[in-house]
């Protein structure tokens, strides 16, 4: 019915053409991250799916976003008016919850066709069976996903790397999306045994060999996953050993790669040691930050928790009759561990059981495609060769929704691009995608709809602040409440004097 293939490259043709260069990197100084919600819609006769004969469906990107950053905590606001994080993915999951929003006044007010249709109680509706949504990300999400093995194999022997290496400032090697400049020093420069740099996937590694530089190439691992039956937090020696085992062929486990972010109190911490065992994996971790700690969990954290809360937040939960899942999601090329992305995004939250109804741990497809995202770390780096100064994370970020008025939002330190000191706190100096601006946005579709049309959840009591109408979303806040219990007890929690706005 439908490719990894054709999901990425509708993606990066919408990239193309819909999106403005403002906010999109600067060519061959510059790198982002990329992510869209595609919507799929199954043909009316629902003819079956055949290899002679496969079934056409319908794809269209409702929703996308870009960007690497996130800000301090001493940035944060109590006014909801500042984008906290600006990764692609919550970008692309933010601007999606906007078309979700205009798809729910569609319907309310029985203009033109919507995505849903009535549900069984008043006031809620439902998605259209013939649609479903995949998620698409240019790169694995930061977090638990990005702990990914790497392999030696015999046609691809680790060079050496050469003292000064680390130190060349044409060459990018950072541990942390924030601070593309602190580069990682060879683990020890005196031992002669072979070495290679561990790099934020995303980068393309550069091995050395006699004073020359060649990228190494990253793509699926072609020999088949790590085992899937090591899940266990800490990879220790005796892992390690049963990883290697399973390797295909003479490929062993010589280093994972590292992900910038942060284990969150509670969790336990990454060991540090030299090569696999630096990392442990299955943990709650927290985006890094410029010396200011970020509150913002990880990409893979954050998605984990969207495949069994749903991607429609709290709010909308009012108006809905079931969350609205993923059905799958699709990697585009970069280093990737098909058992790493199973265990961060579905495997942490498997055991999860008595969650209200029409919640549950849904089951992701996972897969990756083979094309390269033009602005993605690895492939600037490949085509600026030795183009003077660093390569740097570009500094905005791009919400586009499919919504019939500004469409787009280009935002840049949480804010909308070109904003002031002075202009901070007024109407215009907020994203479209901005808590503030989202909330505005679903009481503008409470003020369409009658009253004694509204859903049960809104009828029964004065609600007034976001926090209000948030917690009144019971069954959502009962299955979030269930998740922390069961799976996510470290997870990080803004303060409610944060979301008592109007």
């Amino acid at each position: 019915m439908w490719t990894a293939d054709e999901i990425a490259q509708l993606c990066y043709e919408h990239y193309g053409i819909r999106l403005p260069k403002k906010g999109k990197p600067e060519p061959n100084h510059e790198w982002t991250l990329l992510a869209a919600v595609v919507k799929i819609q199954s043909p009316a006769d629902k003819a079956c799916d055949t290899p002679d004969k496969p079934v056409q469906v319908t794809k269209e990107v409702v929703s996308m976003g870009t960007g690497t950053k996130c800000i301090g905590q001493s940035k944060m606001r109590k006014s909801g008016d500042i984008l906290n994080d600006s990764h692609a993915e919550v970008i692309a999951r933010r601007s999606f919850q906007r078309y979700l929003l205009h798809q729910l006044q569609l319907a309310a007010t029985l203009k033109e066709d919507s995505i849903f249709v009535p549900g069984t109680q008043k006031g809620v509706w439902k998605l259209r069976r013939d649609l479903i949504f995949v998620f698409f990300s240019s790169h694995t999400p930061c977090g638990d996903a990005s702990i990914i093995p790497m392999l030696e194999f015999e046609d691809q022997p680790c060079c050496p790397v050469f003292r000064d290496w680390a130190n060349n400032s044409s060459v990018e090697a950072s541990s942390n999306l924030e601070a593309p400049g602190n580069e990682r020093k060879c683990e020890d420069p005196d031992s002669p045994v072979t070495k290679k740099m561990r790099l934020e996937p995303g980068t393309a590694a550069r091995e050395v060999t006699n004073g020359a530089a060649h990228h190494q190439s990253f793509g699926k691992q072609k020999s088949g996953p790590i085992s899937p039956g090591i899940n266990s937090c800490d990879l220790t020696v005796e892992g390690l050993a049963a990883v290697t085992r399973m390797a295909p062929g003479s490929a062993k486990v010589i280093d994972v790669y590292r992900t910038g972010a942060k284990c969150v109190p509670g969790e336990g911490g990454d060991s540090g040691k030299p090569g696999a065992a630096f990392h442990q994996v299955g943990l709650l971790r927290v985006k890094p930050g410029r010396g200011d700690r970020t509150r913002s969990m990880s990409c893979s954290d954050k998605m984990a928790r969207w495949n069994v809360l749903g991607c429609q937040g709290a709010l909308l939960m009012h108006f809905l009759e079931e969350p609205i899942y993923l059905s799958a999601v699709v990697i585009g090329k970069c280093p990737y561990s098909q058992e790493a992305m199973q265990r961060a995004l579905i495997g942490r939250c498997q055991n999860v059981s008595a969650l209200p109804k029409g919640f549950g741990v849904q089951e992701l497809k996972i897969l990756q495609s083979d094309l390269l995202f033009e602005q993605s770390r690895c492939a600037v780096q490949a085509k600026r060769a030795d183009s003077p100064g660093r390569l740097v994370p570009c500094g905005a970020a791009i919400s586009w929704s499919a919504v019939p008025e500004q469409p787009l939002d280009v935002t840049a330190n949480g804010f909308p691009q070109g904003t002031t000191k002075k202009t901070i706190g007024s109407l215009q100096a907020r994203s479209q995608i901005s808590k503030v601006e989202l909330f505005r946005s679903f009481q503008k579709l409470l003020s369409r709809i009658a009253r004694d049309k509204w859903p049960h959840s809104l009828r029964v009591q004065k609600l007034d602040t976001y926090q209000e109408y948030k917690e009144a979303a019971s069954s959502y806040q009962e299955a979030w409440s269930t998740l922390r219990k069961q799976a996510f007890g470290s997870w990080i929690r803004n303060p409610p004097d944060y979301h008592q706005f109007k």
